[in-house]
């Protein structure tokens, strides 16, 4: 389950995320998914490359001062080009940064159809059921860079937080249970009570999607799963450096 961050790249360069492990903290966590408008595909290929290149330079403007990564959604959704996760100590660099792409050339022609805005904590099941390299036992989130990531939006229903603790326990450790089954995927729990309009936002980094695949359909049989309420839009990103998934657009 570990990997070591200095693996993950970011437009060709070592994302510096050594800043962003420190032990006791929250952060702040950002899925922010832009689709391109068909108009800027009409566009001369040198605007088109300058546009691109001024919305790179801006995302690794910041990157130095946040955890970045890209990600594209090309032939695997159809309103949503590329997608960008954020992890950040300031809500404020987040909106620093989007601020400046909305003024970017490229930012005239995009659009955010979906938008995930979440926190890190320690998950209140985790206490007693611990094993190496899992999120829950932490308020800090890492970014492993594997090949996939699988994003979706999650919320329980309302009985479900009127079930007594053990109850609400034993289904979780089922749900643990399951997930050791799998030790190639790695789960990123952020979330996002009072913040945003879902509850959760749930990450799932791999290197193989049928893995992915095989985890959800044995949850769907879990005893838990009649206490879910929405899960969904789900999102199957590919890892790839910024420019890269620009290039994707055409």
């Amino acid at each position: 389950m570990m990997e070591r961050n200095q693996a993950l790249r970011f437009a060709g360069t070592p994302l510096k995320v050594n800043s962003m492990t420190q032990e006791g903290r929250r952060d702040f966590v950002k899925y922010s998914f832009f689709k391109v408008a068909p108009q800027w595909r009409g566009l001369p290929q040198a605007q088109r490359d300058r546009g691109k290149a001024e919305f790179a330079s801006v995302v690794e403007e910041f990157s130095d001062r946040m955890v970045t990564a890209a990600y594209s959604t090309v032939g695997t959704r159809g309103d949503a080009d590329f997608m960008i996760w954020n992890i950040s100590r300031e809500l404020e660099t987040i909106s620093g940064m989007m601020s400046q792409l909305h003024r970017t050339q490229l930012g005239q022609y995009v659009s955010m159809p979906h938008s995930y805005l979440a926190m890190t904590r320690k998950s209140p099941y985790v206490a007693h059921h611990q094993h190496a390299g899992q999120e829950g036992t932490s308020t800090t989130m890492r970014v492993l860079g594997r090949k996939y990531l699988f994003i979706y939006p999650f919320v329980k229903t309302h009985e479900w937080y009127q079930l007594p603790k053990e109850d609400r326990q034993r289904m979780m450790d089922e749900h643990f249970a399951i997930g050791h089954k799998y030790p190639d995927i790695k789960i990123s729990t952020a979330y996002s009570f009072g913040l945003d309009d879902q509850e959760f936002v749930l990450g799932f980094e791999t290197d193989d999607p049928g893995s992915f695949l095989d985890l959800v359909m044995d949850l769907r049989e879990s005893e838990a799963r009649p206490y879910t309420l929405r899960d969904t839009p789900i999102f199957t990103c590919a890892h790839k450096p910024l420019r890269e998934c620009l290039d994707e657009l055409g």
